[in-house]
């Protein structure tokens, strides 16, 4: 199974996507069970990673070379960790996938909903979300637990860029190839109660 948590920063889904692994693996200690996160987990993707969102530049990075550095490191983390896990039996808990494009590339730095489809569709191949958590959270609540200012450029992004994020989301909850798997998570409150909110729409995995 390939659960993916997605939203926008701030809002809380590397927290709760770490502990559903912890959780799942306490649960299950003889089970196939690893975490990633988008772009990263290989030596490859987190070098991509350093350089489509923590390096300064004297130019601004193109929305289209952004969708491409980012196509170029989920392929690489899809086709030789996570698929390669998938097909063995095991479970995926990711932080972030292909819908981080849609919400970024797509709506938020306004390229064509087919250009992020067609850059992503080679790296992503077959390998799509079982479940997809959507952390949904107050922009100015999330923006307020930001901290990585200066390692993260989307950190540091303005208010209207990411009312575009939120707008990606929610188009892309309604695409057919993924509504079936999209679940809607309050965000609001402590870890521990919005990871409630997750294990109550966790699907039976035994």
């Amino acid at each position: 199974m390939y659960i993916v948590f997605e939203g926008m920063v701030g809002s809380g889904k590397s927290t709760q996507s770490k502990k559903l692994f912890e959780h799942l693996k306490t649960k299950y200690p003889d089970w196939n069970i690893i975490h990633v996160r988008e772009p990263g987990s290989t030596i490859i993707a987190q070098e991509i990673r350093l350089l489509a969102q923590s390096r300064v530049f004297e130019e601004d990075m193109h929305p289209i070379t952004e969708a491409y550095l980012y196509a170029a490191a989920r392929a690489q983390l899809l086709h030789t960790l996570v698929k390669p896990t998938l097909d063995a039996g095991g479970i995926v808990i990711a932080d972030r996938s292909f819908v981080s494009s849609l919400a970024f590339q797509w709506e938020a730095r306004g390229l064509w909903f087919d250009m992020v489809m067609d850059i992503n569709r080679e790296a992503v191949g077959e390998v799509l979300p079982d479940l997809i958590f959507s952390m949904h959270i107050d922009i100015d609540e999330a923006l307020s637990r930001t901290f990585d200012t200066t390692g993260d450029k989307f950190e540091k992004m303005w208010r209207e860029f990411f009312e575009g994020v939120m707008r990606g989301y929610e188009k892309a909850s309604k695409l057919p190839i993924l509504v079936d798997a999209w679940c809607d998570i309050d965000s609001h409150g402590t870890p521990d109660e919005v990871f409630d909110r997750i294990l109550e729409k966790l699907p039976e995995l035994d």
